[in-house]
């Protein structure tokens, strides 16, 4: 069995023994969220900062149930990180596999006007592998009732921006650096909703600083 349908199948697992909470009502509240924010912050830059901060913070909470559930140990490459994240970390907790893709260099750098800073250069992701993945996301249920007004999608929100702090904050605590964002949304009328994650470094064994 490869790497993939191994961690696809523990993914799979852990979500039939996961306590379910209502998936509509978990939809709504998080859209009641955003609209609360939009109203605080009337800025949607603002707004994208806050879900993010919140994210990281769920995040850093997150990894600790998350590794006592599976009991996996450390990735040896940053290509085998980006597996457990869309096979069993998204599976654990939104029952949804995003799929992987390693971009090239070309490819990244010229994804969309909102795409992360360069990526580095090639052999420099953990264990010498890819140092950037994109997980399409074909199903996002933060995003299932929502629709975006017009000026939300001019005014550059990420709707389910939290989830890229999630991911942040979660690889920070096991030493992992990233930058991590959307690139893409369906709800702002792009094919596909992408989400970009970049090794930027390996940091010591150390707590990161909150994010409140």
């Amino acid at each position: 069995m490869s790497t993939g349908k191994q961690y696809k199948a523990i993914g799979d697992d852990i979500w039939k023994r996961t306590d379910k909470v209502n998936a509509e009502l978990f939809t709504l509240t998080y859209g009641a969220l955003v609209v609360q924010l939009i109203k605080d912050y009337e800025d949607y830059g603002a707004v994208n900062a806050q879900l993010d901060k919140m994210g990281y913070n769920i995040g850093t909470r997150l990894i600790e149930d998350f590794l006592a559930r599976t009991g996996l140990q450390r990735c040896q490459t940053f290509a085998e990180t980006a597996e457990v994240v869309s096979k069993v970390a998204f599976k654990t907790f939104l029952n949804i596999t995003p799929h992987v893709t390693f971009p090239s260099p070309s490819s990244s750098s010229s994804a969309s006007a909102a795409a992360p800073p360069p990526p580095p250069p090639p052999g420099a992701g953990l264990g010498g592998g890819p140092a950037e993945f994109v997980l399409t996301l074909d199903d996002n249920p933060l995003a299932e009732f929502a629709e975006l007004p017009r000026d939300a999608r001019e005014g550059g929100l990420w709707f389910s921006n939290v989830l890229a702090g999630v991911v942040r904050g979660a690889l920070e605590m096991i030493s992992l650096q990233v930058d991590a964002r959307f690139v893409s949304d369906q709800l702002r009328g792009d094919e596909t909703t992408e989400l970009h994650v970049r090794l930027v470094r390996v940091l010591d064994e150390e707590q990161p600083e909150n994010d409140e």
